[in-house]
């Protein structure tokens, strides 16, 4: 039973308030909390990036690109003679075969170009960003590897034995270097194995990544 709130001790001891772990029958459930009974994570895609870098230099190579081309229409509209470096370049092109080594070369520049393009526009980007569960619909979050690694590595510090570890996290394995200066490796690794599997479970990431614990002495001095 819970006490009135508004009622004070008369031997002048401090009581302490009761702590209600259910809710009482007939309160209402807040809407903003998680559902326990809902599944403990969801699946989340990776972020996909702006793309603002290589479109604003392919904008700018197209735009001098066109402004070129326009100014020297509007040259010989005027009356004056085109540029040298179309005139140059129509001659060339005219007069050089399509297995000559420099259209070759052009060619697949171009063509590595657009490829480049196409993989981008076809790319999520943002491989940084690791992608976290989701325990709302409309709500998405995003961990850094840099972050990632460094709640891992000050996790393998925690061992009782690791003298230095160092973490690199990927998109699918976090790799784990780590130098012990006392007990057995083996004991040593087994507690890095759980401590660290614990710790990719608490980052809360969509697709946890597999772990790679290697641990080994450190070099002699001299």
């Amino acid at each position: 039973m819970s006490e009135p709130q508004g009622t004070e001790p008369t031997d002048g001891t401090t009581q302490r308030l009761p702590v209600l772990d259910k809710s009482e029958p007939g309160t209402q459930p807040d809407p903003s909390a998680p559902d326990p009974s809902a599944p403990e994570a969801g699946r989340a895609g990776r972020f996909w990036s702006a793309r603002r870098i290589p479109a604003g230099i392919v904008a700018l190579l197209l735009l001098g690109l066109v402004g070129l081309f326009l100014y020297d229409i509007v040259s010989v509209r005027a009356g004056r003679p085109g540029m040298q470096w179309r005139r140059e370049l129509a001659h060339q092109l005219a007069e050089r075969p399509l297995d000559d080594t420099w259209v070759l070369v052009g060619a697949g520049v171009a063509a590595l170009l657009g490829l480049w393009l196409l993989v981008l526009a076809a790319t999520p980007g943002l491989r940084d960003v690791l992608p976290m569960r989701r325990t709302h619909a409309d709500v998405r979050a995003g961990l850094q590897r840099d972050a990632a690694a460094t709640a891992l590595r000050d996790r393998a510090m925690e061992v009782p034995g690791v003298q230095t570890a160092r973490v690199k996290v990927r998109r699918r394995r976090a790799r784990v270097r780590a130098m012990s200066h006392f007990r057995e490796l083996d004991d040593v690794r087994t507690d890095l194995d759980a401590v660290l599997a614990d710790a990719v479970h608490g980052l809360g990431l969509s697709r946890p990544p597999s772990l790679s614990v290697r641990v080994r002495r450190p070099g002699r001095k001299g």
